[in-house]
């Protein structure tokens, strides 16, 4: 059923994250959405198997993901035991805490008890006795950084984790986590931030110029806006949308008529691209090879196999830059 030699690596690009030894997958797999505890085990088996035939090897997690929180990362637990786990050492799995996670004053933010107990527990839940990437998910300003930075130091130093990343930090947050790692010699390599056609602010903060300049890796979460760059919004909500299902991230007042107008304007422009508006979307992202990889979600097989075909397709001409552009000042 599953490719079972190399050829799975002839259909993706892999990216240098900054100056580390890592590449990573151009397309990576995120567990946010679709991995909780109302989801069919073989469907998210079908999925993770699926996507690591494509030669995506980077699964995204944090201990909240679900419902319930923990879950996400069980059930991927569970599908490492089933067998997915004989590709250990051809997978970089990553985790993340910063959000809140159990009851009371130390579960959440990032203070040094919070982060080791979270990825303690995190570990047990997959299965593994360490995780190729930690995050620190969002910055606290209630806890001193260094506290929560020697906290990430310590999980790579006791072989909990074998890279830290930093994920909602903005560029002066950034500059500031760095300094103090780069003193501890910690093997920082990674920031992860919302970035999309419709969320740019790594470009307006000035984060994207400073990590390369510092040899930080960007990976972007929600390259597709919580879906809405997909072909599901072009004629409003449909009801089995995810507005539909659980609006605690995306709600149907962002769904407005000059909305759906910019969202088909951009829908025209993908297919004179040869194109959906999934896969533009994703390419628009990747343009860059600053940003080494996207996170991408999925609730069925053909959705990784139809976003598969942007590998190859991230370059786009001065004019269709301009145009989207124009598009999205409309």
């Amino acid at each position: 059923m599953y490719i079972a030699d190399d050829r799975r690596y002839d259909k993706m690009k892999y990216i240098r994250c900054g100056r580390s030894g890592i590449k990573l997958p151009q397309i990576s797999f995120g567990l946010w959405h679709n991995f909780g505890s109302n989801a069919s085990f073989s469907k998210m088996e079908e999925l993770c198997h699926m996507a690591f035939d494509c030669g995506i090897t980077h699964f995204d997690l944090a201990n909240n993901y679900g419902p319930i929180y923990g879950a996400a990362e069980e059930n991927f637990g569970r599908i490492l035991k089933a067998g997915f786990g004989r590709y250990r050492d051809e997978l970089l799995i990553s985790t993340k805490a910063g959000y809140d996670m159990w009851p009371g004053p130390y579960g959440d933010n990032g203070s040094r008890k919070y982060l080791i107990a979270s990825l303690d527990q995190s570990l047990k839940r997959l299965g593994l006795e360490y995780v190729d990437i930690f995050y620190h998910h969002r910055p606290d300003t209630g806890t001193p950084l260094e506290e929560t930075m020697l906290a990430l130091d310590q999980v790579v130093r006791s072989g909990k984790a074998l890279y830290v990343g930093i994920s909602n930090y903005r560029r002066k947050e950034s500059m500031e986590a760095a300094a103090i790692l780069r003193d501890l010699k910690t093997p920082f390599i990674i920031n992860q931030r919302n970035y999309s056609m419709f969320e740019r602010d790594i470009e307006s903060d000035g984060l994207i110029d400073y990590a390369a300049a510092e040899g930080i890796g960007i990976i972007a979460y929600c390259p597709l806006a919580q879906g809405l760059l997909t072909d599901k919004y072009l004629n409003g909500i449909p009801g089995d949308s995810r507005i539909k299902r659980d609006g605690r991230f995306l709600h149907e007042s962002a769904i407005t008529e000059k909305y759906l107008h910019k969202l088909n304007e951009l829908n025209i422009l993908a297919g004179q691209r040869g194109q959906t508006l999934a896969q533009m979307a994703l390419s628009w992202a990747l343009r860059d090879e600053r940003v080494c990889s996207v996170i991408m979600g999925a609730s069925k097989p053909s959705q990784i196999l139809e976003n598969m075909d942007v590998i190859g397709r991230t370059n786009f001409t001065e004019e269709e830059l301009r145009m989207i552009d124009d598009i999205l000042a409309e």
